[in-house]
């Protein structure tokens, strides 16, 4: 097997979602690419007990077959793979970084995939540790789980939000740290030691920015109607609406939501409802219906509207990297986003793709700095695949499970 090698230039973004500036983990991972050193009496930079600091980002691919419950571990460094504990019957893969959360009807499986890194804003830390399973979280397959350094934000079907100390889980254990009181429509968001949601008034939905004791502290004055979707980036949050979304920063202390529309009606079917980027990335993408894809550019405040043909899964690394777009054909398609042409498609590489939204179990794509991944789940394969260089197919993982289920880590 080639061992990955990175070759793209890539400047550190702020990852608000990995941004774990103080943590620890358990154990030593034996493929990791550089040996722990003990730390000096004065504890040096970046140090993170148990855990290994490396020169390269420390990808992995989280697998998990629902059928048979077998989950794997992917190392994108040396293409080993990892076993981990069964989780049967999930339907969902969350993931905030480093961890990941198998979502079941009766619970969510939380694993500690070892990889992540720090963004100091200035340079990066990249870290490797042993793979482990946490626990569960007392929270069903339609639960929506956000992320920051602090806290894991569980919000139920019902709209209930439970707070889980983000210390902990790096520790191993499952801890909560608060309720918060109402209930609040769609997944509550942390950022920048706070927490974005949206609650129910008088029959109006109404954005709020909560500490993390759960009291409201700003309610910015902006419409957003039929709530969906939301995705952090190193400009803020993008919260979905009917129009087309909010960005919402933090500025000298203070909250701002500033209204980024779609500039026509779009019908409730092809509204962008969940939103896939490379972390730090400020270009997101979203299904635009059945055959087409939204491309959102933060810094231009603009949506792309990209015609495609009958669409699986999209994403992009953003900066100029083409829109990669899954179609039924069984085939990644990339295109120019800003002539919305098609520039390189690859062969098929899996049985035409089926789309479940409901259900969150169709093949996805995932991106990083250097490269982007599709799952097969059929075929018991995963393709990594070189966007830079004509969708060339750099790498071919075959697997002894089927991996329904995939999330990148270490990103």
């Amino acid at each position: 097997m080639t061992i990955r090698r990175n070759v793209t230039p890539w400047a550190s973004a702020a990852l608000v979602l990995t941004a774990l500036l103080t943590t620890s983990c358990a154990g030593k991972e034996p493929n990791a690419t550089r040996s722990e050193a003990k730390p000096p009496s004065s504890t040096p930079h970046g140090y993170v007990e148990g855990a290994q600091e490396t020169a390269e980002q420390q990808s992995r691919l989280l697998l998990n077959d629902p059928g048979s419950g077998n989950t794997r571990v992917l190392d994108l460094v040396t293409g080993k793979v990892h076993r981990t504990t069964q989780v049967k019957d999930a339907v969902r893969l969350g993931m905030d970084g480093r961890f990941g959360y198998l979502q079941a009807a009766d619970g969510t499986h939380v694993l500690d995939s070892g990889a992540w890194m720090v963004d100091h804003g200035d340079h990066v830390h990249y870290y490797s540790a042993a793979t482990r399973d946490v626990g569960e979280i007392p929270a069903g397959s339609q639960a929506r789980i956000r992320s920051d350094v602090a806290v894991t934000a569980v919000t139920d079907e019902n709209g209930r939000t439970v707070l889980y100390d983000r210390g902990k889980l790096e520790k191993g254990k499952i801890a909560t740290s608060r309720t918060l009181g109402g209930t609040y429509v769609g997944a509550v968001v942390p950022y920048e030691e706070h927490l974005l949601a949206f609650a129910n008034q008088g029959g109006t939905t109404e954005l709020v920015v909560l500490d993390r004791k759960g009291e409201r502290v700003a309610s910015p004055d902006v419409a957003c109607e039929a709530p969906g979707g939301d995705g952090v980036t190193r400009r803020g949050v993008i919260l979905g609406c009917a129009d087309g979304a909010l960005l919402v920063r933090a500025q000298d202390g203070a909250f701002t939501a500033e209204k980024i529309p779609y500039g026509k009606h779009v019908p409730e079917e092809e509204r962008a409802t969940a939103f896939r980027h490379r972390p730090g990335s400020d270009t997101l993408t979203a299904l635009a219906g059945g055959d087409a894809v939204w491309v959102l550019d933060v810094a231009e405040r603009n949506w792309k509207r990209v015609e495609t043909g009958p669409v699986v899964a999209a994403n992009t690394a953003g900066e100029g990297s083409p829109l990669l777009v899954l179609e039924t054909d069984g085939s990644v398609h990339g295109y120019d986003i800003a002539t919305g042409k098609q520039t390189a498609r690859t062969k098929p590489l899996l049985t035409a793709g089926k789309r479940d939204d409901s259900a969150g179990t169709a093949p996805v794509i995932e991106v990083d700095r250097s490269r982007a991944y599709v799952n097969d789940p059929q075929g018991k394969k995963v393709f990594e695949i070189d966007y830079n260089d004509g969708l060339r197919i750099a790498r071919t993982f075959d697997l002894d499970v089927k991996p329904v289920l995939m999330a990148e880590t270490g990103r």
